[in-house]
């Protein structure tokens, strides 16, 4: 039987880990050779941690947990006759974990701006255009994030990583002893940005931007971004010298080129299994999945490992002709350690409860501590505990 799984993120890693936990021999296709830790990645433009600190070596991982890696580039999904082709092979599959993530929303002049959560290596330009601003000693930053009209989750929690890197930026010119040389602006096309961590959470936000000194500039479409600023639909202007924009989530053209089902945005839609409708041996999971039912719901790393640990469960007891089951479902919250710099905030949001409190200094320390608790238990030198 053979069993690849696509994609070395949360959701990729933690399916092949669990399916080895199985018994299973499961290979992993990834273009990179590790990896990247985006939820601590917020401290690398700060100079608080290096880029190698975001990074687990798949091949490390592969020693730890027993199953196989492939560094090639995807080129072709070919469900029809259960291949993968790559750059350099073709890969045949009898069972199939898709976890490849997500495309971005296009604007025009995308180019201009920079992403926490793009590409890994947009994390040290980032930190590389900030240290000239503060070499030149002032400027205009703006930060930001965008949503997909056709489907709500696309706006996901990327929110989260915009808030953080936003406050943790704050922080650091503040240390320089340059926050009254800087104008530092959130932006963000719609209405109240950050409402998917719940009403409360989103009313408590104004109070972070006065703490933060941060100035505002919501409800207006996003037309363009240029070299200096960002162009919106009525034509005004935000001035810009280091534009830090999140755009919202579309479909992979490699997976809109399938025949997989898929809905307007090119996520594949799933049941609750996290099977493929119509499909008894592919899965999809974390970002390439359609969260359906759940208009509240964000993609998240947790969520995409709670999807891998739902998807291969239900995987080996299909295996073993087992009828028990699970639900990713019943397992969809919001959970968020949102960084400042010198603190955070918890916030959690379920279909039935929202919560936000603010944890000054701790907070910080609080999530650095996840960082390390997750590369240790991640390379099994310490007792994962279960859920997180």
């Amino acid at each position: 039987m053979k069993i690849l799984v696509l994609g070395g993120g949360f959701a990729g890693i933690e399916t092949a880990i669990k399916l080895r936990k199985y018994g299973y021999e499961v290979t992993l296709i990834s273009e990179r050779d590790y990896m990247f830790i985006y939820p601590i990645s917020i401290w690398i433009p700060v100079s608080k941690i290096s880029f190698e600190d975001t990074k687990l070596n798949l091949f490390e991982l592969q020693k730890k947990h027993g199953f196989n890696v492939i560094i090639e580039k995807i080129t072709k999904i070919d469900t029809n006759n259960q291949q993968i082709i790559t750059d350099k092979n073709t890969h045949k599959y009898d069972y199939l974990f898709i976890a490849l993530g997500m495309s971005k929303v296009h604007i025009k002049g995308l180019e201009n701006t920079h992403s926490i959560c793009g590409k890994p290596d947009e994390a040290t330009i980032i930190k590389d255009k900030l240290n000239q601003l503060v070499e030149k000693g002032t400027g205009n930053i703006t930060v930001g994030f965008g949503g997909n009209p056709n489907d709500p989750t696309a706006t996901t929690m990327r929110g989260g990583p915009a808030f953080e890197l936003l406050f943790n930026i704050s922080h650091f010119i503040k240390n320089k002893g340059l926050r009254d040389k800087f104008i530092i602006t959130f932006f963000a096309p719609m209405a109240e940005p950050g409402k998917r961590m719940g009403k409360k959470a989103f009313q408590k936000m104004g109070g972070f931007f006065e703490r933060y000194h941060v100035k505002t500039h919501f409800g207006k479409k996003i037309k363009e971004f240029t070299k200096d600023a960002i162009v919106f639909a009525d034509e005004t202007k935000l001035k810009s010298d280091l534009t830090l924009y999140i755009s919202g989530g579309d479909g992979l053209p490699i997976i809109k080129e399938t025949s997989l089902p898929q809905n307007e945005t090119g996520f594949v839609k799933i049941n609750e299994l996290c099977r493929v409708e119509n499909e008894d041996n592919i899965y999809v999971i974390g970002d390439a999945a359609a969260i359906r039912n759940h208009p509240w719901a964000a993609k998240q790393g947790h969520i995409a490992e709670v999807m891998a640990d739902v998807s291969t469960y239900n995987f080996h007891n299909m295996i073993i002709a087992s009828g028990k089951r699970k639900s990713y479902w019943e397992k969809l919250h919001i959970i968020c350690v949102m960084d400042s710099g010198d603190g955070a905030a918890f916030v959690v949001r379920t279909s039935k409860k929202e919560i936000m409190i603010p944890l000054p200094i701790v907070g910080h320390w609080l999530k650095k501590g996840w960082g390390w608790y997750y590369k240790q238990s991640k390379m099994k030198r310490m007792f994962r505990i279960p859920g997180m």
